[in-house]
């Protein structure tokens, strides 16, 4: 930035100082994603890569209009206005709307956790969870985003997605949670075929040692694969013959509702 400052205003973008501001703010709101905790504003110009001074102008200013709230310790988090705006977003909020009472329905008939997610891009973004209050497994965390690789509902999702995707995620690096996550793109792409023959995936251990997680596709009007839903139990409890049965039967009622909705917004 320092060097277009020598340039002769009658040359700049009219709009380049507006995108350089949304771009900094933008950078500040990404330093709560996937940080449930709030934080500094040191943390938050140390992780937006912003200087403090900028980062405390931009940041008052969210504040100032909800985006971020002021705890009493002079630390941020994510504001009540911003979740009303996130809220609005139909691939989440409409989704979710019409996939809750089946995915709670199934929980309280199994007590096993539920899960619901989209892709985007190449990466799963988690839209809706039910598990016990006593459960100890942190993940997923509704509103994050995970690799897709990495779980049974990620693979689902990765193995209807358009080429192009697969082959990024396919190419890319596939670190391991567990010694059970595919990190070889063979194994991986021979498991995508057999999810699209069967349509459904079975994933033992791979994100952590704790579950057994069953999922199937959700699929709009069209056709089109628009989400997934999920099953998991530990292992020693697990029937994988049962818990198939049920995830699909679920994936097919919910996929059922959305038809006669006319949902229907495939992923790019």
């Amino acid at each position: 930035m320092s060097g277009m400052t020598m340039v002769p205003l009658k040359v700049l973008d009219p709009h380049a100082g507006s995108r350089s501001v949304v771009n900094r703010a933008l950078a500040i709101l990404a330093t709560f994603q996937g940080n449930r905790s709030p934080q500094a504003l040191s943390d938050i110009s140390r992780s937006s890569g912003l200087p403090l001074a900028t980062c405390y102008r931009i940041v008052q200013r969210l504040t100032e209009w909800g985006a971020l709230e002021r705890d009493g310790d002079s630390r941020y988090r994510v504001g009540l206005r911003l979740w009303e705006v996130a809220s609005r977003a139909p691939r989440a909020g409409e989704l979710q709307r019409y996939v809750r009472p089946y995915l709670l329905d199934l929980y309280e008939t199994t007590g096993f956790a539920t899960h619901l997610a989209v892709r985007e891009g190449s990466e799963l973004v988690s839209i809706e969870r039910f598990q016990k209050p006593r459960n100890t497994s942190r993940r997923p965390i509704v509103g994050d985003r995970y690799q897709l690789h990495i779980s049974g509902i990620g693979q689902v999702l990765l193995a209807f997605a358009p080429r192009r995707i697969q082959e990024e995620v396919l190419s890319g690096e596939l670190p391991a949670f567990t010694q059970y996550t595919y990190t070889d793109r063979a194994a991986l792409e021979r498991v995508l075929t057999e999810i699209r023959r069967t349509g459904y995936a079975v994933s033992d251990r791979q994100t952590d040692l704790q579950n057994v997680v069953v999922a199937a596709p959700v699929r709009g009007f069209d056709g089109s694969v628009v989400a997934a839903v999920s099953l998991s139990c530990p292992p020693q409890t697990v029937d994988v013959r049962g818990m198939v049965h049920l995830i699909r039967l679920t994936a097919t009622s919910i996929s059922r509702s959305l038809a006669a909705a006319g949902y229907g917004d495939s992923a790019s």
